[in-house]
C-alpha cells in the first residue's frame, strides 16, 4: 500500500450541479455522457462565461474515470446563434485584459481540451445552425440536423478567423474550400456539409440525440483499451494542426483584435449574422 493514495477523480453529482448554468448532463450506467450546452433552459448564448465553461467541462469530463464517451450538442433550435445581450461586458471594459484571457487562452483551451484531454471517443451533435461549430466537427464522430448551416463569420464582421475554426476548415474542407469558407463567410448546408466531409450523417432533429446514442452503442460494444486507444489514432491529424497552427491562428486574429480597440462580439454583429444565415445566402456578396 502506497504511503498517499490517489487524488480522488471529479464526482460527476458534483459537476454536473456545477455545470448546470451552462450544460445539462446526463450519464447512463455504462458511462456514455450527454452533455446538453444552453443558456436559462434554451438554446446557447455566447458569452465570456459561457466560452470559458466549454473547455472547464471538456477538462472535467476528461478527468473523470467512470466516463466512457461524450455526445456534445445543444439546445432547441439553434447550435450557437445568439449573443448573451451583456456576455461580453467585461471585454468592453478591460479589452487588453479578455483579449488574452477570455479570446486567445480560452479559445485555445476548448478546442485543444476537446483534442487532448478527452480520451474517450466523442460525438457531436449539431442540432442546427451555429457558430464555433468546431466544438461539434472537431469530435470523432458528427452528426447534424437536416436544417444546421455551419459557417464562419469572422471576416465578415471584420475580424481575422484565426481562432480554431479556421483549423477545423483547412484540414475537413482542403485548402481552397477552406480559404472560400472563411473569406467569404459561406453558409454550408447540411446536405453540402455531408458532401464535403465536415459531418457524418444528416438526421431529422427529432431523431438526433436517439441516433448519437445508437452511435455510442456500437462504439461501446468494443473493451475499454480499444476504444480509448483508438481514439488517439484517429486525433491525430487534429493533434498535428493544433500544433502546427492554432497558436499561430489566435495570435494573428488578437493582433488585429487588439489593434481595432474594438470589441467583436456584440449584438449588432450577432444580429447581423442570425440574419445572413437565417436569409439562407451562402455568400456575403449574394
Amino acid at each position: 500500500m502506497s504511503l498517499a493514495g490517489f487524488v480522488p477523480s471529479p464526482e460527476f453529482d458534483d459537476y454536473k450541479e456545477r455545470f448546470k448554468a451552462h450544460f445539462r448532463l446526463t450519464r447512463r450506467e455504462d458511462g456514455v455522457v450527454l452533455a446538453e450546452a444552453h443558456t436559462n433552459g434554451g438554446p446557447f448564448q455566447l458569452s465570456v462565461e459561457s466560452h470559458k465553461s466549454f473547455g472547464q467541462l471538456f477538462q472535467t469530463i476528461g478527468a473523470d474515470t467512470k466516463n466512457e464517451l461524450l455526445i456534445l450538442t445543444g439546445t432547441g433550435p439553434d447550435f450557437m446563434m445568439a449573443v448573451d445581450p451583456t456576455g461580453f461586458k467585461l471585454e468592453e471594459e478591460d479589452l487588453a485584459y479578455w483579449a488574452y484571457e477570455y479570446a486567445y487562452k480560452d479559445g485555445r483551451i476548448n478546442v485543444s481540451s476537446l483534442i487532448n484531454d478527452l480520451e474517450i471517443p466523442t460525438i457531436g451533435v449539431m442540432n442546427g445552425p451555429g457558430f464555433h461549430s468546431e466544438l461539434c466537427l472537431m469530435c470523432d464522430v458528427t452528426i447534424c440536423s437536416e436544417d444546421a448551416i455551419i459557417f464562419d463569420a469572422h471576416y465578415n464582421i471584420s475580424s481575422v478567423p484565426g481562432d480554431g475554426i479556421h483549423s477545423c476548415f483547412l484540414e475537413l474542407l482542403g485548402v481552397k474550400r477552406g480559404a472560400y469558407a472563411l473569406l467569404t463567410g459561406q453558409a454550408i448546408d447540411a446536405k453540402t456539409a455531408l458532401d464535403y466531409g465536415l459531418v457524418n450523417e444528416v438526421v431529422p432533429r427529432d431523431k438526433l440525440i436517439e441516433r448519437a446514442f445508437k452511435l455510442a452503442d456500437h462504439i461501446m460494444t468494443q473493451p475499454r483499451t480499444t476504444r480509448r486507444l483508438t481514439t488517439q489514432i484517429v486525433r491525430r491529424p487534429w493533434k498535428q494542426r493544433i500544433v502546427n497552427d492554432l497558436d499561430g491562428g489566435f495570435g494573428i486574429q488578437m493582433f488585429g483584435h487588439l489593434a481595432k480597440k474594438k470589441a467583436i462580439h456584440t449584438q449588432e454583429n450577432a444580429g447581423a449574422v442570425l440574419r445572413y444565415v437565417r436569409e439562407g445566402k451562402r455568400n456575403s456578396f449574394d
